[in-house]
């Protein structure tokens, strides 16, 4: 009996021990295991698996994907403000979803916008719906706050970015993502362009563009010219601006030459208004005399943005770009051959000294901004060169493929003087008869510019009229009569 007490004694001793034994190795195993697990990667795989079932879940549950377009665009820890992507979906979400939208928000115009205009936009929470091609989206607008952690060079802490969301079902994901956000994208840009204020750019003395609100009123209605050839200009025109699809098929720098050409107040710079009105473009003029170099002018031109137009005014004024080029050469090596070499040295040094404050721009310097690689910097470009004197110009500069078409602008004709009386005075053929015939008779004998029956229509007092408007252009036209029949008899 003793012994049998001994022998269990020795047994609970013995589990007791191997329970103490355990309870120390079962951590330590499992600890080794679960490291053992993590290098496997078990752990990992396991929680794929296991959001990707819930992902499955959410997705039979809410079918809907979205994508969503920050104010700001943030790259690592940077951040810019006022992003163009954000902007054109807002000018398309203002233009196109605003009218089914409850609540919007009325906002001062920013940036290029024109000051007068307000640009609404959704309030906070507010979802208006989009279709496109049968399909229909929903946008809604959200802000949250930024964090200086995540932000540290915009605003800080306490800042608030705004954001759209775009929600469509996943089975348009195709559409959405392909074609729909580039559709809006386009037709944002489209929109901004066309609620922009519109500039008139110049170049200062230290060579950089500066600009000045342009607002003009000059259009092709009031543009005193015959209609067939105005209606010409204007569908040429129409042609180059809807062209994309054409310059890209043909493999074509997307831009286009015009030349104007014709004597002093025949209406070259008003037509220049008028197709930048029609167009609805910035206006880029460069004096070519202010531009020290090739590399300046090269320089600006690839500044200039698209949807602009480009003039050169008086460009036989301007530098050495004359077809004379050879002439001029050679009279000036004949004078240098016959002058004595200590005037030979005074005029090198004058010219030297007038050498530095002269404009460098060469004929193949202009001709390479306007025809060669730097043209093809920007897209939608149109360029204007003005001369009074059209054969002065060397034939290089105004060839086809770079001056593409050339326009005359000539006196004023019968049916240019038409549209000034109607515009100036109110008044047509059928109640002023017998002057508008007076007129026409004399507009086939004498030649008179557009500024200069202008004038003649322009009401200067208060005791001026329609009549004694007109009546002071028939006497005008008279007297230019009279002198040039005088001028031809002597």
């Amino acid at each position: 009996m003793e012994s049998a007490m001994k022998d269990f004694r020795k047994a609970l001793v013995w589990d007791h021990l191997t329970s103490a034994v355990l309870v120390i190795l079962i951590p330590g195993l499992c600890s080794v295991l679960w490291q053992q697990l993590q290098r496997l990667q078990v752990q990992r795989t396991l929680g794929r698996s296991l959001i990707r079932r819930v992902r499955r879940l959410a997705a039979f549950v809410d079918p809907d994907l979205s994508v969503t377009i920050a104010e700001h665009e943030s790259t690592g820890r940077m951040m810019r403000p006022g992003d163009v992507y954000y902007e054109e979906a807002k000018a398309y979400i203002s233009d196109s979803c605003s009218r089914t939208a409850r609540h919007l928000r009325a906002e001062g115009s920013r940036g290029d916008a024109a000051a007068d205009r307000l640009q609404l936009s959704m309030l906070d929470g507010e979802e208006v719906a989009d279709e496109f091609r049968g399909v229909t989206v929903f946008w809604s607008a959200h802000t949250r706050p930024t964090s200086r952690n995540n932000y540290p060079t915009y605003g800080g802490a306490g800042q608030q970015e705004r954001y759209f969301e775009l929600h469509y079902h996943r089975r348009h994901r195709e559409l959405v993502l392909g074609t729909y956000l580039y559709h809006v994208r386009q037709k944002g840009r489209d929109i901004m362009v066309k609620n922009r204020q519109r500039k008139l750019f110049s170049v200062d003395r230290h060579g950089r563009w500066i600009h000045l609100p342009f607002k003009h009123p000059m259009k092709f209605n009031k543009l005193a010219m015959d209609p067939a050839k105005k209606k010409e200009i204007m569908n040429d025109l129409d042609a180059f601006k809807n062209g994309k699809e054409r310059y890209e098929r043909v493999g074509k720098a997307w831009k286009r030459g015009y030349l104007l050409y014709g004597p002093p107040g025949t209406g070259k710079s008003t037509m220049i208004v008028a197709m930048a009105n029609h167009l609805e473009y910035d206006v880029y003029t460069i004096e070519l005399t202010s531009v020290k170099s090739n590399t300046d002018l090269q320089n600006l031109m690839i500044e200039i943005k698209s949807k602009a137009i480009i003039v050169i005014e008086d460009i036989d004024c301007s530098l050495d770009l004359t077809g004379a080029r050879g002439e001029k050469k050679k009279r000036a090596e004949d004078n240098a051959g016959n002058d004595d070499e200590k005037k030979g040295a005074s005029t090198a040094s004058n010219a030297a000294e007038a050498d530095t404050s002269r404009s460098k721009v060469t004929l193949s310097g202009l001709l390479n901004v306007v025809d060669g690689l730097p043209s093809a910097c920007s897209e939608e470009r149109i360029i204007v060169f003005t001369t009074n004197h059209l054969d002065k110009l060397d034939k290089a500069l105004i060839r086809r493929g770079r001056m593409d078409k050339h326009i005359e602008m000539s006196s004023c004709c019968f049916e240019a003087f038409k549209s000034l009386a109607a515009t100036h005075l109110g008044v047509d053929a059928e109640s002023h008869t017998k002057q508008f015939e007076t007129v026409q008779k004399l507009l086939v004998e004498v030649n008179m510019t557009p500024a200069d029956v202008i004038e003649n229509l322009t009401v200067k007092s208060l005791e001026d009229n329609p009549d004694s408007c007109l009546a002071a252009l028939v006497k005008a036209l008279e007297e230019a009569k009279e002198k040039a029949n005088r001028g031809s008899s002597a």
